[in-house]
């Protein structure tokens, strides 16, 4: 059974750092391209970085510099470290696993920027 499933969002201030962590099971984690996307209500879920099995990864425009990516295969753990959060980060984030036609999603984790 395949299961991603997300951990550490919460309510942090402007300016603030947050680490997601995803753990995936059920599925061959390192050859999958690992992602986060966020969505927030009435708008289209959107990519905030993706990382290959050979570690390229790819950043939106709004959280270059401030958002980083990162895997543990042993772990099958992917990660994100958010700096510098401003209130527009506010979304549920989603961790996602694609390979091929292959393609899963945890079940989201709401993250909070406001003072």
């Amino acid at each position: 059974q395949v299961q991603l499933v997300e951990s550490g969002g919460g309510l942090v201030q402007p300016g603030g750092s947050l680490r997601l962590s995803c753990v995936a099971s059920g599925i061959l984690f390192s050859i999958c391209t690992m992602g986060w996307y966020r969505q927030v209500p009435g708008k289209q879920r959107e990519l905030v970085v993706s990382i290959t099995s050979g570690g390229g990864t790819n950043a939106a425009d709004s959280v270059k510099g401030r958002f980083t990516i990162s895997r543990d295969n042993a772990k099958n753990t992917v990660y994100l470290q958010m700096n510098s959060l401003k209130p527009e980060d506010t979304a549920v984030y989603y961790c996602n696993a694609r390979y091929g036609a292959f393609d899963a999603w945890g079940q989201g984790t709401l993250v909070t920027v406001s003072s």
